[in-house]
């Protein structure tokens, strides 16, 4: 009986040791999947920030443009 819980325990210890080191990867994965999204939901942000003002930018020299032109037919 003392030989068979020692058989179990010596069986026992490794796969115990394999679950562990199998689960501690998966969540280390699992965190640096979360990192990458977190890096590119910024990197979006970012994307987003600099299309607006470049669309500002157009837009206002769009409505510059049009003054101009607008002058020009009074001018006429």
């Amino acid at each position: 009986m003392t030989g068979l819980v020692a058989v179990v325990l010596i069986f026992s210890i490794p796969i115990i040791a394999i679950l562990t080191d199998h689960s501690q990867k998966k969540a280390k994965m699992k965190l640096q999947a979360v990192e990458k999204e977190l890096e590119l939901e910024k990197l979006k942000r970012e994307n987003y920030l600099i299309e607006t003002e470049k669309m500002k930018y157009e837009l206002e020299k769009m409505k510059a443009e049009n003054a101009t032109d607008d002058e020009q037919w009074l001018i006429k």
